[in-house]
């Protein structure tokens, strides 16, 4: 069985709105179900948990009924930390699935993941293990000390740029957190840095840099554009 785990238990203040980013309405539509659809629609994807933000969890059922997202089956609380989110979700699935389930960790806030990033997450996730979708780095990299000035550089080809969704095997993803917070590691920013803060090898999967994730008001506007070009015929392969 393969699980799609939406993670959205942030409040998402560096938008600085008065409702969290996740559910924000965008033409007519909250981010979430954006989301939700993506993962609806995917043939592979067996079933939905979300880990939601305290007191919202009546409005996210409330939307799945509304755009018949039927595979969403388990909403679970969020904690105080993106680590701890993800630790009740998979804590919560564990009670339920088999060790051999994949999970698919995915930021609420990405509501244009594609089928083909979703596919290949599966696939290197069945085949390495995990799978982390990733995109290059386009861009000079500068080093800083002070967060002003810069006199060094970084080669770009030794970096990539990390996305979600994130891949693993649900008894791994377990077992990766309760030996964390063995050694006091709370606050990993995300699944792969976990990983790697533990010792352990992670596997590239397709990102693309549409897949983004919605953290400012600027990325609302890129969203927008998006959301219209994909409609565009001249858009189409």
């Amino acid at each position: 069985m393969t699980i799609a785990l939406i993670i959205a238990g942030g409040s998402g203040e560096r938008m600085h709105q008065d409702i969290p980013k996740q559910f924000l309405s965008i033409n007519d539509k909250p981010v979430i179900v954006y989301t939700l659809e993506a993962f609806e629609q995917h043939p592979e994807i067996d079933e939905i948990a979300v880990v939601c933000i305290d007191g919202w969890d009546q409005v996210l059922m409330a939307y799945a009924r509304q755009f018949n997202i039927t595979k969403l089956k388990t909403v679970i609380p969020g904690g105080d930390c993106g680590q701890a989110s993800i630790r009740n979700g998979v804590y919560e699935l564990e009670k339920s699935h088999s060790a051999d389930d994949i999970v698919l960790i995915h930021d609420a806030i990405r509501p244009l993941v594609s089928a083909e990033i979703i596919s290949d997450c599966i696939r290197v996730t069945k085949k390495c293990g995990n799978a982390i979708a990733v995109i290059p780095c386009a861009e000079a990299m500068l080093t800083t000390d002070d967060e002003k000035v810069s006199s060094g550089t970084y080669p770009r080809d030794g970096l990539k740029r990390t996305q979600t969704p994130q891949g693993f095997k649900l008894g791994d993803i377990c077992d990766l957190h309760r030996r964390a917070l063995e050694r006091g590691i709370t606050n990993s920013i995300a699944s792969c840095t976990l990983m790697i803060e533990m010792g352990q090898q992670v596997h590239f999967s397709i990102g693309s840099e549409k897949n983004v994730k919605l953290t400012t008001i600027e990325d609302i506007d890129i969203f927008k554009a998006l959301l219209s070009a994909r409609r565009s015929e001249w858009l189409k392969n």
